[in-house]
């Protein structure tokens, strides 16, 4: 098994998940948000390379005494790492279980994805871009019907200390009443910790 990468950044100091995490971002993304940040993971000239996950063990684990010491570990993001969810679920399995493992994701893959990282993510940064069908689909140019279908599988079933939910405001997609609303939404799910920011149009 192995999976195509755009990037390994290492010790990175409490910046999406506690203490000291090495980014791994994943190549590919169901999503094609207009105002994208990391445009290469759809490039197929700007993969890095392949990788096992026998291999970025390896790799990561140059920094495992730091990971131990501070309660860090590993980061997966992208483009969308859920749709990388087998490689992931290996990499947890033979990693040092003492390494805390967070995830970056959109929520907008299938379910069978979600729940085969679940026994090991400790974290989750859900970014939600907008609770509004319609606004979702023109930002993103896809349905948000599996969001919601995985958003009510963790309210169900992981520790809402778990799970970090980014709303951001979108210049010309959204305002702050929108996000409101998409706030509350999500607040009567049971989601409790929220990063709100605003998206800086290029």
């Amino acid at each position: 098994m192995i999976a195509p990468i755009i990037g390994v950044e290492r010790q990175r100091i409490a910046t999406d998940g506690q203490g000291v995490t090495t980014l791994v971002a994943f190549h590919g993304c169901p999503l094609r948000c207009r105002y994208c940040l990391n445009p290469q993971c759809f490039d197929e000239e700007r993969k890095w390379r392949t990788v096992s996950p026998r291999e970025l063990v390896e790799e990561v684990a140059v920094d495992d005494l730091y990971f131990v010491a501070t309660g860090g570990g590993v980061t997966f993001g992208g483009g969308e790492p859920l749709l990388r969810s087998a490689f992931i679920a290996e990499f947890c399995r033979i990693a040092n279980p003492a390494w805390n493992i967070s995830l970056e994701t959109s929520l907008n893959v299938d379910t069978r994805q979600l729940k085969e990282v679940m026994p090991y993510v400790d974290h989750y940064y859900i970014d939600i871009k907008d609770m509004n069908p319609d606004t979702y689909r023109q930002y993103t140019g896809k349905d948000n019907s599996l969001v919601l279908t995985n958003l009510n599988l963790l309210a169900t079933d992981i520790p809402q200390e778990k799970i970090t939910i980014r709303l951001p405001l979108i210049p010309g997609f959204n305002n702050t009443t929108a996000r409101e609303a998409s706030l509350k939404t999500l607040q009567s799910l049971g989601f409790a910790t929220f990063d709100l920011f605003n998206y800086i149009k290029p």
